[in-house]
Order: structure tokens, then C-alpha cells, then sequence
């Protein structure tokens, strides 16, 4: 079939305008986030340890190449959990695996800090 220079390629089928990439991630990001996998936590003496896996659907929004990420950037990702995790290690294996550490008690520490600086 030959087109004229007038002629406008067809629509797409539902018409639909095209997302912005920060559109399409957050939409990817609500279609996912279910399917975020939280491991239990585990722990040494002096830290709290946990590890994410992020779904395929969200793993094209990781940095190439893969570097630790500020909060910002994991919670930007669809990452939920409470505040004091770090994202402290990338497994280059698998770098959809999001590693994560804490101090065990950091309510303790920061209540210790003030005493220790007089």
C-alpha cells in the first residue's frame, strides 16, 4: 500500500496519547509494586539486614551501571519500608537484588550521642 504525503499513519488501536518515561515508570511502578519481594529481616550484633528483589517490570528503571542508590532513588522505585535502611551493597550477579543494612538499635545510639560529645 503507497502512501501520499498527506496521508497520517493509523493510531494507535485504543487511542491512547504516549507516557513520558516518568509517566510510563510510575505506572509500571503502581503495576508492580505488588510484586516487589521484601525478604525477613536478619541480623549480626551490630546490624539489621535485609534484601528486596525488584520484579522484571521494574528493573529497567536500575542505573546502568548498577551503583549504590540514595534513598530517593529505592524509594523512587516502588521500595517501601521504614526509615534507617541503607542500601549498602550491590550483588553484581543479580543487581535487581536491592541489599539493604540498619544499626539494630538506633535510638539507643542516637540517645548515647549527646552524653558521649560533653
Amino acid at each position: 500500500m503507497a502512501f501520499s504525503k498527506d496521508t497520517k499513519p493509523a493510531a494507535a488501536p485504543d487511542n491512547r496519547p504516549k507516557l513520558t518515561l516518568e509517566q510510563q515508570k510510575t505506572a509500571d511502578i503502581l503495576k508492580y509494586s505488588e510484586d516487589i519481594y521484601y525478604s525477613d529481616r536478619y541480623d549480626d550484633d551490630e546490624h539489621e539486614y535485609r534484601h528486596v528483589s525488584l520484579p522484571e517490570g521494574l528493573r529497567k528503571y536500575l542505573p546502568h551501571p548498577m551503583r549504590l542508590l540514595s534513598e530517593a532513588e529505592w524509594r523512587g522505585l516502588g521500595v517501601r519500608q521504614s526509615l534507617g535502611w541503607v542500601h549498602f551493597m550491590v550483588h553484581d550477579p543479580e543487581p535487581h537484588m536491592l541489599l539493604f543494612k540498619r544499626p539494630k538499635n538506633p535510638a539507643a545510639k542516637q540517645s548515647i550521642r549527646p552524653l558521649l560529645s560533653n
